[in-house]
């Protein structure tokens, strides 16, 4: 009797370790996707970053690229502790885990935070947007210092087919424009057909006059990256609650194991 109890209790500490190995390989690659996320967000899509006056949305990239690093070294702790049956690796390996389940779900809620309507803080993003993207333009655009951000404004013409913040018009007002040496009436980037000097047209038949401008599209835009973030920090993160409780199950099953 004995016997049988001790030859099923091994049977179930090797079934948790296989189990927690199993989870450890699709934790490395959600991580991945966690990892690659917050890259693509910062590497691709840095330029509007640069347009908006605070660093919100980028935080929430930093936080699942801290998050997808300290995975691949979660991770690999996490196999030593399966396979070589190590309570103490177990012990950092759940401390870790709750680590990036933290960090997973701050990104997730910090994003949302501007995505839902139902919070006290859903029109943040639209209001820094309305408040500042149209003062950077005339302000910021071609001037000395602030190459980045014309390379914005020029891809963020180009990409979303509009000129100017709320409209073209917004362009007279423009610190470049306004320059005695300048024959533009908007920037290049708000050709249809870009080319040296086409900003002197602004004919529907020239340029993008978009209803709402840019501001519309960019606001778009931020809003479905920031729902991306939130869906795969929250999403991933219910996934470790799983090698959580495996994890927790294979600690108490060696702790009980007198070998």
């Amino acid at each position: 009797m004995e016997v049988r109890r001790e030859k099923k209790h091994a049977c179930g500490t090797i079934c948790l370790k296989y189990l927690l190995f199993l989870f450890n390989v699709l934790f490395w690659l959600a991580g991945g996707a966690v990892l690659a996320v917050g890259v693509w967000t910062l590497v691709e899509k840095s330029d509007y970053i640069s347009l908006l006056s605070s660093s919100f949305y980028a935080t929430s990239a930093y936080i699942l690229i801290a998050a997808g690093v300290i995975v691949i070294v979660t991770g690999i702790i996490g196999c030593c502790a399966t396979l070589n049956e190590m309570k103490s690796l177990l012990i950092v390996y759940l401390i870790l885990l709750l680590c990036i389940f933290l960090l997973e779900i701050i990104a997730g809620v910090l994003a949302y935070i501007n995505y839902q309507e139902c919070f006290p803080f859903c029109y943040q993003l639209d209001e820094e947007l309305k408040q500042n993207l149209k003062v950077t333009m005339q302000q910021k655009y071609q001037q000395p210092g602030e190459e980045s951000i014309t390379q914005a404004v020029d891809k963020l013409h180009q990409e979303f087919k509009c000129c100017g913040s709320h409209n073209f018009s917004d362009w007279s007002d423009s610190v470049w424009i306004q320059a005695a040496e300048n024959e533009r009436l908007v920037p290049d980037s708000c050709c249809k057909t870009p080319g040296e000097l086409c900003g002197r047209r602004d004919h529907p038949s020239n340029i993008y006059r978009v209803e709402g401008g840019c501001i519309m599209k960019l606001e778009e835009f931020l809003l479905s990256q920031l729902y991306i973030l939130g869906a795969v920090g929250i999403g991933i993160a219910f996934l470790q609650l799983l090698g959580m409780m495996f994890t927790c199950c294979l600690y108490r099953n060696l702790k009980e194991d007198p070998y």
